[in-house]
């Protein structure tokens, strides 16, 4: 089994640029959300309790199977660092745990009203093209389009982290914040290498290119996973309501470290840090 580790945290964070900025390394496998979370966790409510099969198999059969899938789905990557990206992720750190006997998951996080900026500037961006993110009934205003990101996927992602952030496996989690991704690369990689404990690797930071717009086609979202060639922070006004940006900023529970033993890469001075309180 090839070593692995995992990309996590909040959508429209980073994860798509942290996984083309890694792909750049020839030891390292990273891209966009993988089926892997989802295999196992529909595995295992087919052999769970309540299932019809459940008599068949007891905890350490139902490892394997789950051990299973990972090496199945990685069987004929040449990579020797496998970075396996699902948001689930944070909040299957007790599976993991039982699966792997070192792994480290980089989560991505961005000021949620950011996020939900973000979504929005792609929704207007495709004027006539109705995504499957939204429903006739939520479509109608920015406040129901964000109201149903929360309840969706911005919601499910922010406490999947919140879960592993104050759990027993936080010392396993690195946050990483997107714009210091953005305006640092080349320190926050540092950083991720060493927290990961991988052998450093020198990216070029302008000519990083990633897409993949038949995904993006399906859902009716063009641009969702595009990345720019060169890796750069652009500053800009958000289009948000300010009600509706204050709302949000609140959410970013990361920014007190307090009662975690979650590693955070902060600003200070623009310059990086590493929390680890």
């Amino acid at each position: 089994m090839n070593q692995i580790h995992f990309i996590s945290g909040l959508p429209r964070s980073g994860s798509t640029l942290l996984s083309a900025i890694l792909t750049q390394n020839p030891m390292v496998h990273a891209g966009m959300s993988s089926p892997v979370a989802s295999l196992v966790n529909g595995c295992l409510e087919q052999i769970g309790a309540g299932s019809e099969f459940y008599s068949f198999f007891d905890e350490k059969k139902r490892k394997a199977v789950c051990s299973a899938l990972f090496n199945a789905y990685y069987q004929d990557n040449p990579k020797e660092i496998i970075f396996d990206t699902n948001r689930l992720w944070t909040a299957r750190m007790h599976q993991l745990v039982e699966l792997f006997d070192d792994f480290k998951v980089v989560c991505l996080v961005r000021d949620p009203a950011w996020i939900m900026d973000s979504f929005e500037k792609i929704y207007r961006k495709n004027p006539f093209d109705y995504s499957r993110m939204f429903s006739a009934g939520n479509r109608a205003t920015v406040y129901t389009r964000c109201e149903s990101l929360l309840n969706g996927v911005v919601g499910i992602a922010l406490t999947a982290l919140k879960e592993a952030f104050y759990g027993e496996y936080a010392d396993r989690l690195l946050l990483v914040d997107y714009e210091l991704l953005a305006r640092f690369p080349e320190k926050t990689m540092k950083l991720i290498y060493e927290f990961t404990g991988l052998d450093s690797y020198q990216h070029d930071f302008d000519n990083v290119d990633y897409s993949q717009d038949e995904f993006d086609y399906t859902l009716g979202v063009k641009g969702l996973h595009t990345v720019g060639r060169k890796v750069e922070f652009k500053q800009r006004r958000s289009i948000l309501p300010p009600d509706l940006f204050q709302k949000y900023s609140e959410m970013a529970f990361w920014k007190d470290t307090a009662g975690s033993d979650a590693h955070v890469i902060a600003a200070k001075d623009n310059n990086l840090k590493q929390t680890t309180e």
